[in-house]
């Protein structure tokens, strides 16, 4: 994507160690979970950079931050803090609401989310009780300070980088940046429709991050298998990847377009070549490969398949679907994909274009 695009920014704020870098690494740069433990604190801003179905530029700030060295506030769409659970409650507490008031009279329009962060550290009843207990010393607190603060739309989740709810939460955040995202969810809901798919999910490959989802309510199940489906996918996929010559002679090049649907420009000399019969060398531009997958899902979901189809360079769409009709019915769901296929990147190609991408 072009280096000047208007990208997207999230704010990722909260008191030192409460587990900021862990989550931008986890999601964005594929770091094992258990090596999240040996991070250094972050010293200065940084600024992660990622390509989805919208460009993100995420700021990654130390504990120490002072939003006068953040000016504008009014070009960040989203601010998460993020508290450790086990944290000193009273200090970020506080230090979050401050941020909140002070943001929200330079920038009343960004969304608020608070990721209650390292829950596996505690039992289920103690995490649920002590989720509470931040939600509503928050609420408090900025009732204190003024009642109208007591309408401001911030949402409060648990997170944690060993489970897949860092994931769900994350994904979440996206659905509130995605400008295009009615388009989206209508493309999702005419495919579960007529491919009889009780879910469906648009993913981020890289992240396995969802970006949209069918108008069906989103079971934790569904998208825990989807996620860890699609982290098998991204693990072996790269075993099966080939290296395509970029010059070839013409007879080759003419099989290689019968099987591969490459594009060709074309010149008045390789036209003259062609057809005098005589070899030439032409560089080629490919298409991009679009794998796709299925598996069986047995113990947890008898009768029911789960698809995986490459949707553009970093989108892909997983949708659950009963396996008579997969097995009975494969050539229209693939009829199916291909036209949601088209629909996607029509409007990925519209979100580049409006925000100056190549």
């Amino acid at each position: 994507m072009a280096s000047d695009v208007t990208r997207t920014k999230i704010l990722l704020l909260g008191l030192r160690r409460s587990g900021k870098s862990s989550i931008v690494q986890t999601l964005f740069h594929n770091l094992p979970p258990k090596q999240t433990f040996y991070l250094e604190p972050t010293l200065r801003i940084e600024k992660i950079t990622y390509d989805t179905v919208i460009p993100l530029e995420i700021w990654d700030c130390p504990g120490n931050i002072t939003l006068e060295s953040l000016k504008p506030l009014a070009q960040f769409r989203t601010i998460i803090f993020v508290i450790d659970i086990r944290d000193i409650l009273k200090q970020a507490i506080a230090k979050l609401v401050d941020f909140v008031i002070t943001i929200h009279d330079q920038n009343p329009g960004a969304h608020f989310e608070i990721f209650v962060h390292k829950v596996e550290r505690l039992q289920e009843d103690d995490k649920l009780e002590s989720f509470r207990q931040i939600e509503a010393r928050v609420s408090d607190s900025l009732f204190e300070h003024s009642s109208d603060f007591t309408q401001l739309p911030f949402a409060a989740q648990m997170t944690s980088v060993y489970d897949h709810s860092l994931h769900r939460a994350f994904s979440k955040v996206l659905l509130k940046l995605v400008g295009l995202l009615p388009y989206l969810e209508e493309l999702l809901n005419v495919f579960c429709s007529n491919s009889q798919s009780p879910k469906a999910f648009l993913f981020d490959v890289q992240s396995r991050l969802y970006i949209a989802t069918d108008a069906s309510p989103v079971d934790d199940a569904t998208h825990d298998l989807c996620s860890d489906y699609l982290r098998m996918l991204n693990a072996f996929g790269p075993l099966y990847k080939y290296v395509i010559l970029q010059h070839t002679f013409v007879l080759g090049a003419q099989l290689f377009e019968a099987r591969h649907k490459t594009i060709e420009p074309t010149s008045p000399s390789a036209a003259s070549e062609e057809a005098d019969g005589r070899p030439a060398t032409r560089r080629r531009r490919k298409e991009l490969f679009y794998p796709s997958g299925a598996a069986l899902l047995h113990s947890s979901a008898p009768g029911t398949t789960l698809t995986y189809h490459l949707i553009t360079e970093h989108l892909a769409l997983l949708a659950v679907i009963p396996t008579a009709v997969f097995e009975s019915r494969r050539g229209l769901i693939e009829y199916n994909v291909v036209h949601f296929r088209e629909g996607v990147q029509e409007i990925y190609e519209v979100e580049q274009q409006v925000r100056g991408g190549s």
